[in-house]
C-alpha cells in the first residue's frame, strides 16, 4: 500500500505493525505529510508534491485532475525496525465518510493543521469525531513556518476546537522570522533543522530559555490535572524526571485526555522524524485497538474499511487485521452470517495489488472476492461469526441530480456499474424517484458526484447525462363538483357500455385519495364498481394540470348498464371520461413539497444562514444551540424543494465549507402564481 522500505515486522521482534490516520481540513497538508513521511523514513526517494502531480498519495486520475484527495491514500513505511501503516484520509467535507471508515480500526491519528484561526470549525468537526470515537490523536500544526501568529497565542485560538486539552509539545526557534528549529519541552533539547537530514541537537538560545521554562511549566501543569503525584512535585519545587514526564504524556495521549501538538513543516520535511518518535513511543498498538472495539478476547478479527473494484483483480477489501492471521484460502464470516474464502492476499502499491502472504495482527492488507463482505464489516475465521463493531453511519446526501444514459445500450452496464460504484462509496445513494420517474445519485456535494461520474466512465465505460432533479410535484382541487360519465361503443358483435354518476370533493391536506359508493337500486351492478375506482385512479396520476392528484374524494353516486354490452373495461372507461369532464370544474390548483429542514452551522454565521434561507422562500421556525457542539448552533426551517438545489453550496461558501444540513419530506403547500406558470410552462414543454 504506496511504499515500503522493508519487512513488515520490526526487527526487535516485539512490536506489531502500526495503522495511524492522517486527518485534518482541507488543503491542510496530509498529503504533503504523507510525502514527507515516506521520504524521512527511506520509503521514497524524494518526496513529491501534489501540485506537480508526482506523488504517491492522490495517485488516481480524479484526484490528479482536481488537485485535491478524493479517495483514501495508503502506504506503508518502516521506521527504526518498527512497520507503520499511514492512512491519508481526505480532507473535504465531501469525502470524509472515506476516512470516517478508516479511523475505526486505526491506533492513532495525526490531525494536520494550518496556523489559521478560519480553520477553527472544520478542525472542530474532525477533533469531536475522533474524541466521541476514543481515537487518540496528534495534533501536527503544519506550516508552522508561514505563521505571524506567536505559538502560544494559536494554540488558544485553536483550543475551542477540541473538548481535549491542546498541550505543546514543541516551542519553534526563530530567525529573522523564519522557524530554523525547536525545543523539546518534554526532553529539554534544542534542534536545529537540517534540509533532507535529520535535526541536530544545538545549545539552547538563551533568547528563548525564559519562554522554554514558562511553555514547559504549563505542559506539565497540563498533566498534572490527570496526575496527583507530579501535582504534588510541582507544588514542591521538584523536578519531573524525563521519565516520569514522558510516561504521563504516553499514558494521558493513550487514555485519550490529551491532545499533543508537534509543529512542523510538510513542504519543507521539518518535524517530521521528531513526529515519528512520537508515534513510535505513544501510539497504541493493536491489542490496545482490540481493547477499544471491544475485541480484546477475539482469536481472530478484521476490520473491513474499504473495497475497491479492480479491472483484473476483481473485488478487494482493504483490511485491518485486529487478531490472529488471515491468508489466501482463509474462509472468513462477516456480519450476514455467510461464508467467503479468501482469494488472495495482497499490498497495494499505488493502486495496483501486489500478493503477498498471510496477514497477521496489526498489518493492514487487501483480501481478495469477499464477494458478500462490505465496507464497514467486522470478519473472522472463527465458526460462528463474530460481534460487530460499531462503524460510522453513512451521512446523509446533501446533493443530488438525475441520471440519463448517452447511449442506451449502456443500460444493463449502468445498474451493474452503480452498483459497484455505491459498494465502493457507502456515502453515494441511488434512488428511482417512483413520482418523476428519474434516476437520482445523491451524495455530499457537487464535487463528490462530480468525482463519481468520472469514476464512472473510466472504471467502467459508461457515460452519463447529469440532469437536474425533477421536482414531485402534486396537484389538488379547491370546489366539488357532480358529473355523469358515458362510454357508449357499438362496432359489430358485442358492444360496450358504461354509465356513471360521480361526485368529485377535496380534502383536508394529506389525507390523500379516498372513494366510496352510495349506489342504489343495482343501478350499477356490484361485480362493476371496483372498475369505476379504478377508473379514477388511473386519471389522477395525471390531473389537469398534468400532475398526480391527492387529497381528493370521489364517490359513486348513480349510473346505468347493458345487460350484455356492459363489462369491467367499460365502467373504467366511464370513470375516467367522468374525471376529466369534471376535475377542470373543481378548481386545482398546483401543490409542491415543502421540506423540514435543520441546518447546523457555527453560531457566527447563524445569520447569514437566515438569509439564505429566506432567498429561497423558506420559513425559519427557530433555532438552538446545537447539543454537544460547542458554539454552533441549529436552524429549524421549512423550505420547498424546488429551493433545495445548490443550498449546501450557499451554506458551506458562508461557513468556510463546514456548514450541512439534514432535510426530509413535511407537507405540499399551494403553488400560484408566476411561479406556478412557470413550472407548469416547463412541465408543459417537457412532454411535448
Amino acid at each position: 500500500m504506496g511504499q515500503s522500505n522493508g519487512p513488515r515486522s520490526g526487527a526487535n521482534g516485539g512490536s506489531r505493525p502500526r495503522c495511524i490516520a492522517l486527518v485534518g481540513p482541507y488543503l491542510s497538508g496530509k498529503t504533503s505529510l504523507l510525502e514527507a513521511i515516506l521520504s524521512r523514513t527511506g520509503a521514497i526517494v524524494r518526496a513529491g508534491t501534489v501540485t506537480d502531480k508526482s506523488s504517491v498519495g492522490d495517485a488516481n486520475p480524479e484526484a490528479r485532475e482536481h488537485g485535491m484527495s478524493v479517495s483514501l491514500n495508503v502506504a506503508e513505511t518502516t521506521f527504526l525496525d518498527e512497520s507503520f501503516t499511514f492512512l491519508d484520509c481526505p480532507g473535504s467535507i465531501e469525502f470524509q465518510h472515506e476516512g470516517a471508515m478508516a479511523l475505526t480500526a486505526c491506533d492513532a491519528a495525526v490531525v494536520v493543521c494550518e496556523p489559521d484561526e478560519k480553520r477553527v470549525p472544520a478542525l472542530q468537526i474532525i477533533m469531536k469525531q475522533l474524541e466521541d470515537r476514543g481515537i487518540p490523536h496528534f495534533l501536527f500544526l503544519n506550516k508552522i513556518d508561514a505563521s505571524d501568529v506567536r505559538v502560544r497565542d494559536l494554540i488558544a485560538v485553536l483550543q475551542p476546537a477540541s473538548s481535549r486539552p491542546l498541550v505543546l509539545r514543541q516551542i519553534p526557534i526563530w530567525e529573522n522570522g523564519v522557524a530554523t528549529g525547536f525545543i523539546d519541552l518534554a526532553s529539554e533539547r534544542a534542534y536545529v533543522y537540517r534540509a533532507h537530514a535529520p535535526s541536530e541537537i544545538i545549545e539552547e538560545p538563551a533568547a528563548i530559555a525564559e519562554r522554554k521554562e514558562e511553555a514547559r511549566f504549563h505542559m506539565l501543569e497540563q498533566l498534572a490535572d490527570y496526575d496527583d503525584e507530579l501535582m504534588e512535585q510541582l507544588l514542591s519545587d521538584v523536578p519531573a524526571s524525563p521519565d516520569k514526564v514522558f510516561g504521563d504524556l504516553t499514558q494521558e495521549f493513550r487514555d485519550g485526555l490529551i491532545c499533543p501538538v508537534l509543529l512542523g513543516s510538510a513542504q519543507n520535511e521539518n518535524g517530521i522524524l521528531r513526529l515519528m518518535k512520537a508515534l513510535r513511543h505513544e501510539a497504541p498498538t493493536v491489542e490496545h485497538t482490540a481493547r477499544r472495539l471491544k475485541l480484546e478476547n477475539a482469536k481472530s478479527a478484521a476490520f473491513v474499511f474499504k473495497t475497491m473494484h479492480t479491472a483484473h483483480g476483481g473485488k478487494l477489501s482493504l483490511t485491518r487485521v485486529l487478531a490472529g492471521e488471515f491468508g489466501d484460502g482463509t474462509v472468513v464470516t462477516g456480519a450476514g452470517g455467510s461464508e467467503e474464502r479468501v482469494a488472495g492476499v495482497f499490498s497495494l502499491k499505488g493502486e495496483e495489488p501486489v500478493k503477498r502472504g498471510a496477514a497477521k495482527a496489526g498489518e493492514t492488507v487487501a483480501l481478495g472476492r469477499l464477494d458478500s463482505i462490505m465496507t464497514g464489516e467486522t470478519i473472522t475465521a472463527e465458526k460462528g461469526g463474530i460481534v460487530q463493531v460499531a462503524r460510522p453511519a453513512a451521512p446523509e446526501p446533501v446533493f443530488a441530480i438525475g441520471l440519463g444514459l448517452k447511449d442506451r445500450k449502456d443500460e444493463v452496464k449502468l445498474s451493474a456499474a452503480l452498483a459497484k460504484l455505491t459498494e465502493e462509496d457507502p456515502s453515494l445513494k441511488l434512488e428511482q424517484n417512483q413520482d418523476t420517474h428519474q434516476m437520482l445519485l445523491l451524495g455530499q456535494g457537487e464535487m463528490h458526484l462530480r468525482v463519481s461520474t468520472e469514476r464512472l466512465q473510466r472504471k467502467y465505460g459508461v457515460a452519463v447525462d447529469r440532469q437536474p432533479r425533477l421536482i414531485p410535484y402534486k396537484e389538488t382541487i379547491r370546489q366539488s363538483a357532480q358529473v355523469r360519465g358515458r362510454h357508449k361503443k357499438q362496432s359489430g358483435g358485442h358492444g360496450q357500455f358504461g354509465d356513471v354518476v360521480i361526485e368529485i370533493q377535496p380534502l383536508p391536506r394529506g389525507s390523500g385519495f379516498k372513494f366510496e359508493e352510495k349506489v342504489t337500486g343495482g343501478v350499477v351492478p356490484r361485480q362493476f364498481i371496483p372498475s369505476v375506482e379504478i377508473g379514477v385512479s388511473d386519471y389522477l396520476q395525471h390531473g389537469p394540470l398534468g400532475f398526480p392528484v391527492v387529497d381528493v374524494a370521489v364517490t359513486l353516486l348513480d349510473g346505468s348498464y347493458h345487460t350484455v354490452d356492459s363489462s369491467d373495461m367499460a365502467f373504467r372507461q366511464a370513470a375516467r371520461i367522468g374525471m376529466s369532464e369534471g376535475m377542470p370544474k373543481c378548481q386545482p390548483v398546483l401543490l409542491e413539497p415543502i421540506m423540514a429542514v435543520e441546518v447546523a452551522v457555527p453560531s457566527d454565521a447563524t445569520a447569514r444562514i437566515n438569509g439564505i434561507i429566506s432567498q429561497r422562500r423558506g420559513h425559519i421556525l427557530g433555532f438552538d444551540a446545537r447539543e454537544g457542539w460547542s458554539g454552533w448552533d441549529v436552524v429549524q426551517a421549512q423550505i420547498p424543494a424546488s429551493e433545495m438545489d445548490g443550498l449546501i453550496v450557499d451554506l458551506r461558501s458562508a461557513t468556510s465549507g463546514v456548514g450541512t444540513y439534514t432535510a426530509a419530506f413535511d407537507h405540499l403547500a399551494e403553488l400560484t402564481g408566476r411561479l406556478a406558470d412557470q413550472v407548469l410552462s416547463s412541465h408543459k414543454q417537457a412532454a411535448e
